[in-house]
């Protein structure tokens, strides 16, 4: 576990905005039956002007859109961000089977009457908590007329039936969207103003380093080094439209090499959290012949961590 505040100030965030961000934290307690959605995030954020955009943005009750491509680290932002307020956090998840009542909530039967059973954005709404708003890009029209009325000025939720909710002060809702996926459409105008948007740029071979040292504190440098080198390789592959992104899975690598640690031969890691990610035969190949310039098919476990001796798997 880490701590949000020490994350901060190890990346020269801006003092004032901490000493905010620790007063904010103060004045709003959480409530006991929802701390439990207060959690560190499996991995720590890197990025100092992205931390210090989303920071300032939140402290003034702005709500965040974050806007990229895959595996530019939208998620693990939003996550890190409820940790460093310490908020609860609900996830909403848009597909096309999101209306509104799953957001807001439906009547349910309890104890010969009928109660609201209260959706993630109403929970959010009440108890004060960060709402990301997952691929918000593929919201249909239902969705997207509840988010309306949430997020502008007024602040309110209208529940019909159960009169209207006012958003407690602290509830702040990140939103994220990629590009191009399947069944995600633009966003309306209307929708946009209502967020400050923060462009994330792409991974880069130092931050990919941090991340597995977190992760991997006992990987061997070299190996670390060749693991990023390989994400790299393939997010250019993608920008240049050589592969689709499907392979450019971050997460996927990280489980990848977590499954090294229980023996299994780094090829066959790779080929699971990474190569078949995607079903094409001939992207498959180029994936595969990337894959062999920075991890050796002869290579096993001990060759990447250092629990095991070199060359034992």
């Amino acid at each position: 576990m880490f701590e949000g505040m020490e994350m901060l100030r190890e990346q020269g965030v801006d003092e004032g905005l901490i000493a905010d961000v620790e007063a904010f934290r103060g004045q709003y307690p959480v409530e006991e039956g929802e701390r439990g959605r207060v959690a560190p995030p499996s991995i720590p954020f890197y990025g100092k002007e992205i931390l210090e955009q989303a920071v300032a943005g939140l402290l003034q009750g702005e709500n965040l859109l974050l806007s990229g491509s895959k595996a530019t680290g939208k998620n693990v932002l939003a996550e890190n961000l409820a940790w460093i307020f310490g908020r609860p956090a609900y996830n909403i998840s848009f597909h096309v089977n999101t209306d509104s009542n799953s957001l807001i909530g439906t009547d349910t039967f309890v104890d010969n009457e009928v109660r609201l059973r209260e959706g993630p954005v109403y929970r959010c709404a009440k108890y004060g908590g960060f709402g990301v708003l997952d691929e918000i890009n593929m919201a249909k029209n239902d969705a997207v007329s509840v988010l309306h009325a949430t997020l502008d000025f007024r602040r309110v939720i209208e529940v019909p039936g159960y009169g209207k909710l006012d958003l407690h002060p602290a509830a702040r809702f990140i939103a994220t969207m990629n590009y191009g996926y399947a069944g995600t459409r633009e966003l309306n105008e209307a929708l946009v103003s209502r967020f400050l948007v923060i462009d994330m740029p792409p991974v880069d071979e130092e931050t990919l380093l941090k991340i597995f040292r977190v992760t991997f504190p006992d990987g061997r440098e070299s190996a670390m080094g060749q693991f990023a080198g390989l994400f790299l390789d393939l997010q250019l592959k993608a920008f240049n439209g050589e592969i689709t992104t499907r392979p450019l899975d971050l997460r996927g690598l990280l489980a990848a090499m977590k499954t090294i640690r229980s023996g299994l031969r780094p090829a066959l890691a790779v080929k699971m959290g990474i190569t078949n990610k995607t079903f094409d035969i001939f992207e498959k190949e180029i994936i595969g012949d990337v894959v062999m310039t920075r991890i050796p098919d002869d290579w096993t476990a001990g060759d990447v961590f250092d629990a095991y001796p070199k060359g034992a798997s």
